[in-house]
């Protein structure tokens, strides 16, 4: 598998993305518990080096699970993130206030059972509490050695600019898939800055690995999966992006991680590119940053 440096570390470039192992609504255990395990399991006999959770997916459910399965994580980067409350199913409330992000890194410390957190993401800007108040709390808590390398979520490119002034961006996590390309102008500042870029999303909660999807014609000429394709098309869009999909099926992660072994022709990429051009104008513009989580 291809890699990528993210501050510090070294990872691949199809990791996995810890928000599914939870119950509906994104709160409570997972309602298969053995499947969600045996995902866990799976990822570094498949050569999965980075898993991505956030202590608001449970809340703190997916963190424990991680714990549970993957410590000591050798071999295994793991990044997690701060400034969401739950107040219950599918609902999601921001507060990045200093002691707030001070009190979900201490937190998450705890859960997954570490001293310094490999990556560490803002996931969601507050706008109700100034931009230097949330990052300065980052850089500090980056000294105290609590975090190793430091990140954001659902950003725009002047939210990484002024970030920079606090700390060095490692990586920028944001929706992105085949027929989403909202964040192309982030994605592009990215690629000009050598930070990764963590497209959450990018099956679209399954909806493109469906075989009645709008990969499916593309797909089945090539021989492979509608999701597969998907993954391929965005794993090939640019060298920044890591693919994070989600899943608490163990048989929807092999064929995930066999999406990074898939090489599109110049034309299969081109095929696909356009089927998802033509989606996406059909769907129209949504809203810059979601309201709440999608990975």
């Amino acid at each position: 598998m291809e890699s990528i440096a993210l501050g510090d570390l070294k990872i691949g470039r199809l990791g996995f993305g810890a928000m599914r192992i939870t119950g509906p609504g994104i709160m409570g255990p997972p309602a298969d518990m053995d499947a969600a395990r045996a995902t866990l399991h799976a990822l570094p006999e498949l050569g999965i080096d980075f898993v991505d959770t956030s202590n608001a997916y449970g809340p703190l459910v997916s963190e424990l699970l991680v714990r549970e399965v993957l410590h000591p994580y050798k071999g295994i980067a793991v990044a997690t993130k701060g400034g969401f409350l739950r107040p219950g199913p599918n609902q999601w409330l921001i507060d990045c206030r200093p002691q707030q992000l001070r009190t979900a890194v201490d937190n998450s410390l705890k859960l997954l059972g570490i001293e310094r957190i490999d990556l560490w993401q803002l996931h969601r800007i507050d706008p109700k509490v100034p931009l230097d108040d949330q990052f300065g709390a980052m850089a500090e808590l980056q000294r105290e050695g609590k975090i190793r390398n430091l990140g954001l979520s659902n950003v725009m490119v002047e939210h990484i600019t002024a970030a920079a002034k606090h700390f060095t961006v490692a990586s920028v996590q944001n929706r992105y898939h085949v027929i989403d390309r909202t964040f192309d102008p982030v994605l592009v500042h990215c690629e000009q800055l050598g930070i990764p870029f963590l497209a959450y999303f990018p099956l679209a909660t399954g909806a493109l690995a469906r075989p009645e999807s709008i990969l499916t014609r593309v797909a089945a000429d090539i021989g492979i999966t509608p999701g597969q394709a998907a993954l391929a098309w965005l794993l090939r869009r640019s060298p920044a992006i890591v693919a994070i999909p989600g899943t608490a099926n163990p048989q929807h992660l092999r064929e995930n991680v066999a999406a990074a072994s898939v090489r599109l022709t110049d034309e299969q990429f081109h095929a696909i590119g356009r089927v998802g051009e033509r989606a996406a104008l059909m769907r129209g513009p949504g809203p810059a940053v979601p309201a709440g989580p999608t990975e």
